[in-house]
């Protein structure tokens, strides 16, 4: 069963977690100039994907910012952040005013077209704690995302993410959720994805 949402600001998620859209949450203009910049002056680089026990590489590229020496760890890979640019720190700051949190590291994934893609899984690491906010922001062409129940593998959300949009998951979405960009036949171009994360400090 499969369900395609037009969601904006209301609950996508029947259940047990919540996760909001915001479209045009960054003006066509702004969106635009970031779009450019990223694609543009972000050294991207294609990690290993050590899914299905056999190395191989990952079908898109990304990058790694956040605070000085944090690290990011996650299916058997470990990243350490590149310092804060002048354009990630500005929309940071614009998320965490809106949303009221905090962040302290941004994963950026590179979708070239729609031959590249991100298989199903949960932002659920223990370095993020048991209930992240998560803060996912869209720049370039609109790209389907969907979410499935963890255990039970449906019900399937499915909701378009386009430029300039931003997409918050918060309370339980990670423990029951799972999510995915899957790929596509349809010419699309190129999409630049922002994932904001708070990394909890050892103490």
């Amino acid at each position: 069963m499969q369900h395609l949402i037009d969601a904006d600001h209301h609950n996508i998620l029947p259940s047990h977690g919540e996760a909001l859209l915001f479209p045009d949450f960054f003006s066509p203009q702004e969106s635009n100039l970031y779009f450019d910049y990223f694609k543009s002056d972000v050294s991207w680089i294609q990690e290993p994907d050590f899914g299905l026990d056999k190395k191989r590489m990952q079908q898109r590229l990304t990058a790694f910012f956040g605070e000085q020496d944090l690290e990011y760890s996650a299916a058997g890979l470990t990243i350490k952040a590149k310092s804060w640019t002048s354009p990630l720190l500005n929309i940071k700051e614009k998320l965490e005013a809106k949303f009221e949190a905090s962040f302290n590291v941004c994963l950026l994934n590179y979708y070239r077209d729609g031959k590249d893609y991100m298989n199903w899984h949960r932002d659920n690491e223990h370095a993020i704690g048991a209930y992240p906010v998560i803060v996912s922001v869209s720049f370039g062409s609109t790209r389907i995302f969907q979410f499935r129940d963890y255990k039970e593998k449906i019900p399937v959300v499915s909701l378009e993410l386009d430029h300039g949009s931003v997409l918050l998951m918060k309370m339980q979405t990670q423990e029951h959720w799972e999510h995915r960009v899957p790929k596509t036949t349809a010419l699309v171009g190129p999409r630049i994805n922002l994932t904001f994360k708070l990394i909890l400090k050892k103490e």
